[in-house]
């Protein structure tokens, strides 16, 4: 527990002094990454008229995520202390929302999010605040897959030096970059707003924006391929598991093809069945996240 707090210390130190953010004693921190001059999209609004209002900020960033025991707290329940505690330590809200308020999938695909499994975001149950303290600027996405509660703070300090620029470069309304930059950073991602029922393979009429963003993507980057990979949940054999996983990304590059344009020879689809899955098959929840299909970057 000590060394918890020590981390949350340094995760909130201004740059001369540390501040505490206090978390519950179940709270495990699952990623760090620090970047000493990196850009951070930061939402000031909520999504409209195709795009999330925001402020591109330059500087030290550092993003984190927690998962910790939530029970049958709310977001709102897991969210309010910690919001309580950056205010009382001089920071001012700039924006906060849930899910419905936010714009649903559309928000959480215009911003940035922690590549899953080390954040996890339910579209329909998340919150979201982002607030300033004189030139420092964070950000808080709190979201729930029960009992696991799951906490992405990323943090915005000016860079150092006698004559530090100015951390508010330009405003932007670039609704693309939440899903596009985890794509690219990591190679992978899961397309969150694709969701297959138990043993079904055939896929909605959307629209889809990964989708969309996806077709973006290889028409902006033609030096790139994708293989889309289908998963399931534990639910029947593994035989049975790899087909239906198989033609659900069929079906998803089948989407690509007639509906966005992008050539067959860019896109394979292939599946796994239940063998990758990224969260316990134990509950409903869990076995609705882990029916889903990834996309994965592959260069020619």
């Amino acid at each position: 527990m000590i060394r918890f707090l020590t981390l949350c210390a340094l995760i909130l130190a201004g740059p001369v002094a540390a501040q505490d953010l206090t978390l519950p004693a179940s709270a495990r921190q699952i990623s760090e990454r620090i970047s000493p001059l990196d850009s951070y999209d930061l939402p000031t609004g909520p999504f409209a008229d195709g795009a999330v209002p925001a402020r591109i900020l330059k500087g030290r960033v550092e993003r984190f995520s927690w998962r910790l025991q939530a029970g049958s707290s709310t977001t709102l329940q897991l969210l309010a202390p910690l919001r309580d505690q950056i205010e009382a330590q001089g920071f001012d809200i700039v924006f906060e929302c849930e899910a419905r308020t936010c714009g649903g999938f559309d928000f959480r695909f215009g911003t940035e999010v922690i590549p899953t499994p080390d954040m996890y975001v339910a579209i329909q149950d998340y919150r979201f605040l982002s607030a300033t303290k004189g030139s420092e600027v964070l950000s808080l996405l709190v979201s729930r897959n029960p009992p696991d509660g799951y906490v992405q703070m990323i943090r915005v300090t000016p860079l150092s030096g006698p004559s530090p620029t100015p951390v508010v470069i330009e405003q932007t309304v670039d609704g693309t970059g939440g899903l596009l930059a985890g794509f690219e950073r990591t190679g992978h991602v899961i397309l969150d707003d694709l969701h297959f029922r138990t043993g079904e393979v055939a896929l909605g009429d959307g629209p889809f924006a990964s989708l969309t963003l996806l077709a973006g993507f290889l028409a902006e980057n033609p030096g790139t391929r994708l293989a889309l990979v289908g998963h399931t949940d534990d639910t029947g054999d593994l035989q049975a598991n790899t087909s239906v996983s198989t033609r659900r990304a069929q079906a998803v590059r089948t989407r690509l093809i007639n509906a966005h344009g992008v050539a067959a020879d860019r896109i394979e689809a292939q599946g796994v069945g239940y063998l990758a899955p990224i969260t316990s098959n134990a509950t409903a929840e869990g076995r609705d996240l882990n029916r889903r299909v990834e996309a994965v970057l592959l260069l020619n």
